[in-house]
Formats: C-alpha cells, sequence, structure tokens
C-alpha cells in the first residue's frame, strides 16, 4: 500500500515516504489559547486526529504534536481588556489555562484522541532562545537598532524565503507581527519581542537581549524540533496559516540549518451562509453552541464528511441532515449487532494491521490523500448492502456487511458502539433510531423494487416516505434520505 498526501509545499499529490520506516512524526498547530473554540478549530483538530486513526490502521507507530500557543499579544490584550471592562482579576496566564482546558474538552467531546505530547509555549522558552541564538551565530537575524530586547529574523539574508507559498520577497506584505521599529527591512519578523511598558512582567523572560517574549513563529519552530527532530515527517495545519507562519517558521528553522518537515499538509476552512467565518463578519460558530444542537458523534461526522483540503459549508441544515445519515448508520449497527456470528466475527484476532480487513474501497479512498467523502460512500455502501442482505433473510451476509461497517467506523473514529460514545448514546432518541430503521427497510424494498423492474411499487414507496416528510435522491451510490 503506497499512501499518497498532497504536499503543499510541492503543490502536487505525492507518495509518502516516512523519515523513518514504521513511524509517522507529525506537528499539528494548536490553538493560540486566547478565546473560546469555534467550528474552525474542531474541523482543523479532527482533519488531523483522522490522519493519525489511519496511519495507525496502516501500521505505522505515529507521533503527533499539537502545541499550546500561551503567550501572546492577543492572550494579553484579552486579559487586559476584561481587566478594564469588567473588573475581572483573572491573570493572563489564568485566562490562557482556562481556555486551554475549554479546548481540550471540546476536543475530547467529538474523540479527538489526546496528542502524544501537548507542548505549552511557554515551557519551551530556552529551547527558543537558543534558536534564536544559533540564527543570529548563522547572520540570519539581528538584535533591534533601537536598542530595545527585540531580535528579528533578516528575511533578505535568506534566498528561499517563500519557498512554501511561492512568493517573491519583494512582493510580500509588511510583517504584521511587530512595530516596525528597530527592523532593516518591514517584512522582517519578531523572533522575541522586547519587554513593553503597561505589560506584565510575569508575561516576560530574561535573554541575551534583554526581558522579553518570543514571536509566535519562533515558538512552534522550536517546539517542532525538540519532540521530533531536526527533521520529521509532517507538518501540519489550518490554510489560514500558510503564510505567514508556516513560510516563518520553514525559513527559520532552514536557515538555522535544519530539514524541518518534510511534507506540509493545511485543511480548508470553514463557510457560514457562503461566507468564510470570521470575527469581523459575527459569524463564528462556537464549540459550545454546536455541541448544544447535535450529539457529539454526530458533530464528528459531519466536520469530518467533507475533503481536509476542501472548504466545508455549514448551513442550518447541515447538523440535521448529519443525524439522518449518521442514523441509517447506527440503526442497521444495532440490528447487526444481534445477528448470531456478528459478535464472534468482530472479536476474531486477524494477523497485521488493521487496514487489511477493510473493504477494497475505503482503503483506496483513504490511501488517496485521505479521501474521506469515498470512505464514507463505502460505509454507506455496506449500509446499504446489509440492510439488504437482512431484508432478503440472509444473515450470514448482513453479519458479515455489519462488521465491515464497524471496522471502517472505528478506523474513522465513529464507532457507535465504541466506549467513548457511551453517554452520547445513552440519549439517542428512540425515535431517532426507529426512524432509520422503518426507513432503511423500505429503501430496501424500493431497491429489489427497481430491479424488478416493478416501476409502480418503487414509486408508491417513495411517495409514501414524502408523505411522511421524507425526501429521496437518488445517487451513483444508491438512494439518498433526508427529514423535509
Amino acid at each position: 500500500m503506497i499512501q499518497r498526501i498532497y504536499d503543499s509545499r510541492a503543490q502536487a499529490v505525492v507518495d509518502f515516504s516516512p523519515l523513518e520506516a514504521g513511524r509517522v512524526g507529525l506537528y499539528v498547530c494548536g490553538p493560540t489559547v486566547q478565546s473560546a473554540p469555534h467550528i474552525g478549530h474542531l474541523r482543523s483538530a479532527l482533519v488531523y486526529d483522522q490522519m493519525r486513526r489511519w496511519f495507525s490502521a496502516t501500521g505505522y507507530d505515529v507521533t503527533l504534536i499539537r502545541n499550546v500557543t500561551d503567550i501572546d499579544d492577543k492572550i494579553l490584550d484579552n486579559a487586559r481588556l476584561a481587566q478594564a471592562e469588567r473588573g475581572s482579576n483573572e491573570e493572563w496566564w489564568a485566562l490562557a489555562y482556562r481556555v486551554e482546558r475549554v479546548f481540550s474538552a471540546a476536543y475530547d467531546a467529538i474523540g479527538v484522541l489526546a496528542p502524544t505530547y501537548e507542548p505549552r509555549a511557554t515551557a519551551n522558552i530556552r529551547e527558543m532562545v537558543e534558536l534564536i541564538e544559533l540564527l543570529i551565530e548563522r547572520g540570519h537575524a539581528y538584535a533591534a537598532a533601537d536598542g530595545s530586547a527585540s531580535v528579528y529574523f533578516d528575511t533578505a539574508s535568506w534566498p528561499e524565503y517563500g519557498a512554501l507559498t511561492r512568493q517573491q520577497r519583494d512582493q510580500m506584505e509588511d510583517a504584521a507581527d511587530s512595530e516596525p521599529v528597530g527592523k532593516r527591512d518591514p517584512r522582517d519578523f519578531a523572533l522575541w519581542k522586547a519587554h513593553r511598558d503597561g505589560e506584565p512582567l510575569t508575561a516576560a523572560w530574561p535573554s541575551p537581549w534583554g526581558l522579553g517574549r518570543p514571536g509566535w513563529h519562533i515558538e512552534c519552530s522550536a517546539m517542532a524540533t525538540r519532540y521530533l527532530g531536526e527533521e520529521f515527517d509532517i507538518h501540519g495545519g489550518g490554510l489560514d496559516l500558510r503564510f505567514p507562519h508556516h513560510e516563518n517558521e520553514l525559513a527559520q528553522s532552514q536557515a538555522a540549518g535544519h530539514p524541518f518537515a518534510r511534507h506540509w499538509i493545511h485543511n480548508g476552512l470553514v463557510n457560514t451562509g457562503g461566507q468564510k467565518m470570521s470575527k469581523s463578519l459575527g459569524n463564528s460558530l462556537f464549540a459550545e453552541d454546536l455541541l448544544a444542537q447535535a450529539r457529539p458523534i454526530v458533530l464528528r461526522y459531519f466536520l469530518g464528511s467533507a475533503h481536509y483540503r476542501s472548504v466545508l459549508e455549514y448551513s442550518e441544515t447541515s447538523l440535521a441532515e448529519a443525524e439522518a445519515a449518521f442514523s441509517r448508520i447506527e440503526g442497521f449497527l444495532a440490528r447487526a449487532g444481534e445477528l448470531p456470528g456478528f459478535e464472534e466475527a468482530l472479536a476474531a484476532p486477524l494477523a497485521g494491521p488493521a487496514a487489511d480487513r477493510l473493504p477494497a474501497a475505503f482503503v483506496a479512498a483513504m490511501l488517496d490523500d485521505f479521501a474521506i467523502p469515498q470512505a464514507l460512500a463505502a460505509v454507506h455502501e455496506a449500509v446499504r448492502a446489509g440492510n439488504s442482505a437482512l431484508a432478503d433473510g440472509d444473515v450470514e451476509r448482513a453479519a458479515q456487511h455489519g462488521v465491515e461497517v464497524s471496522r471502517m467506523l472505528d478506523v474513522l473514529g465513529l464507532n457507535p458502539r465504541d466506549p467513548h460514545w457511551a453517554a452520547g448514546s445513552a440519549e439517542t432518541s428512540g425515535a431517532e433510531s426507529a426512524l432509520g430503521t422503518l426507513v432503511d427497510d423500505l429503501l430496501a424494498q424500493r431497491t429489489r423494487a427497481r430491479a424488478d423492474k416493478d416501476f409502480a411499487t418503487s414509486d408508491a414507496i417513495r411517495d409514501r416516505l414524502l408523505s411522511a416528510g421524507i425526501a429521496l435522491e437518488d445517487t451513483p451510490n444508491g438512494p439518498r434520505w433526508s427529514l423535509t
């Protein structure tokens, strides 16, 4: 099996070849814990959770690092604003820690596995200082000309600057991460920020250049290198991080003499109502609200249903449609779980990685740049085949499809039988499960009628469902239903 991935730097789908056979080192840019998580944070974390689970299923030993940026301008600004406007006495570090816990809870709610390590920026200051010293020594960084403690990366000193996003330096915007004071060029970005009047002393660390704190970009370079080495397999993050964050990471790391990431992966963003989600537009969808609207497993299904590189479109009906689609899977699994031989077949030990016992269509989809929509199509096809087998009384074939569905869902982190989802399953409406069972039975009857060219019966079933508020859509992969 050859894993194919889209490498953002190469701008092409390439064969994935790990640095070390049987192992994958994956670094993912985690949150800046300034405020509550939104749908974009959930989607990004889920994308790399899906990849991690698939790599594990194919036999790799995966080390996933997801950092926490717990010192940043926005964190300091939000803490200061809360103190001024609401009389809050919460320190910046307390705000960061509280928000970090909210992020962790949201990730856990949708079944995102905890990273192998989750380093905080504030715990890696020494490594950042050492990296900055190395950059100065190699002629790629300089102390600010104004005599402050700030240090900047000299973009003109690195001919490869712009390699990730294929930009020419003279066409780039000025760096917006710091004041231009003391810079040789406005495009130079901050590696170390001098402590400023009005900022708490708790947000400053000693350094060879004076009291200050790290710039955002140096944090990830230092932490990735510390936990994965100077060269590792994959660096991931949201598409909005390609420039300037990832471009600057790549430049400073390679300027320090580190090969850094062999592959770069970027997940798509989220649109709401056809618009890119942003705070300025006031259309942010927060994790807390989403989890109040849908079961966590259904939210995971929706967030992971699009290809990771595509834009995820959210509308008012998105979660209801996801609930209907996932209920069909749950309904079939509930019936398959009662069949003789199902539990025994599912528990039977098999040699080799989990991917060896998955349907070929599912495996092919995942090997093809983690094509989740096609993988989910394989799941739904197995559900349809299983329902047809149940309608025909073929218990053995139905149980076989039930096992296939369970194993595919295990890889996707969507198996409702997993103990993680036990609480959510207990809250599932019995009416929803019953509806899925009844509709799937009628769809199986309609499929047989169409195969027998009994179109009168087929149309009658369709009209019966429509009168009950259930719309059908015939697709190349079989019929789909949704509540009107």
